[in-house]
């Protein structure tokens, strides 16, 4: 099948579909939807080395991540994957653990295989080499992440907003000594989620202490931890918000192996939404941040980027955090949520 078949059966030009498939901003929705969808349904492949002569590009994109083993990841791998293969892109996926030296290593392997442009999902608000990339006016969007004071595309959710949710639901519960368990300080989302945290308290009139706040690293692991150390206080916390769902997931376990009752003795919420949260085991209620659509928006603006270079004004899009309210904060048991990757798989399917 070749593009002028795609046309054929759409009822486009080869122009159009050909815009469609190198992530031209200027379509009208309806018509990339419905050539998306006959490329999708038809299994069309563009030919990459054709194209790469023809236009001086690879078709490859990379994804760099700080933590292959957090499940926030996986989902937000997915929907940047889908949406650069329904554009006739590749991914390469970088699993940095955080590490400032192999992320360099890998952006600068990277850029020698000449990929088209690189989606952050890992950036540290200390990365000088993200700066320098900027300044090279390199391809590139930050996704769940912020870089402060940079002209740099990105999209995430608003942790600050979301963050305030949480503790507010939490409030409206009666909760008053409500602990904190956030991320390293370098990272943008756990600075603005720890502010939405100390907003929500200092709005309802709630003293802040100083030993409720500890400091994770968003790993299973951490949360347990620092969850031991709340446990500890006397008087004990009455609920916790973790930064992420990793942590909180720790932090029940923490609780569960001291005996401690979830949410009668304790609430916990967490921030992400990941799979494991809507478990019948677990019914975490936390904030989604739309990971898989946070994947697919950074693929739209890299593209835009790649295509557009230097002729538009980076931009920022912030996607509206939704409360998932479950049974760990004391709410009644509501049905596991479906991830949104699956409704559109199934959609894909019923095409």
């Amino acid at each position: 099948m070749t593009i002028r078949d795609i046309a054929r059966l759409t009822g486009y030009s080869v122009a159009t579909v050909s815009r469609v498939l190198n992530g031209y901003p200027h379509v009208h929705p309806q018509t990339r939807a419905r050539i998306l969808s006959v490329i999708q349904k038809n299994g069309f492949q563009p030919h990459h080395a054709a194209r790469a002569l023809a236009t001086s590009r690879t078709y490859i994109l990379g994804l760099l991540m700080s933590d292959i083993t957090n499940p926030f990841y996986p989902e937000l791998a997915r929907g940047v994957e889908d949406a650069a293969a329904a554009r006739g892109y590749r991914v390469i996926l970088c699993n940095t653990d955080g590490d400032l030296q192999k992320e360099r290593a890998y952006i600068t392997s990277l850029m020698r295989g000449h990929v088209d442009g690189l989606i952050f999902a890992s950036v540290r608000l200390d990365d000088s080499f993200l700066q320098y990339l900027v300044r090279q006016r390199f391809p590139l969007v930050l996704a769940n992440r912020r870089f402060y004071g940079l002209p740099v595309d990105s999209v995430a959710v608003d942790n600050v907003l979301g963050a305030k949710r949480a503790v507010s639901h939490l409030i409206s519960h009666g909760h008053q000594r409500i602990a904190h368990i956030t991320g390293p300080s370098y990272v943008s989302n756990a600075v603005e989620r720890l502010q939405g945290y100390r907003e929500a308290m200092e709005e309802a009139g709630l003293k802040v202490r100083k030993e409720w706040i500890v400091v994770g690293d968003f790993t299973r692991r951490s949360g347990y931890e620092k969850a031991m150390v709340l446990f500890s206080l006397k008087p004990r916390p009455t609920a916790i918000f973790a930064e992420n769902d990793n942590m909180a997931v720790g932090a029940l376990g923490a609780a569960f192996e001291l005996g401690l009752r979830v949410p009668e003795d304790v609430a916990i919420v967490g921030f992400d939404d990941i799979d494991l949260a809507g478990a019948e085991a677990i019914q975490l209620t936390t904030v989604s941040q739309h990971i898989y659509e946070m994947g697919e928006k950074a693929v739209s603006l890299l593209l835009q980027r790649i295509e557009a270079g230097d002729r538009r004004d980076p931009t920022q899009v912030t996607l509206d955090p939704t409360l998932i309210i479950r049974r760990s904060c004391g709410c009644q048991r509501t049905p596991a949520r479906i991830p949104t990757r699956y409704h559109k798989r199934r959609a894909q399917r019923d095409v």
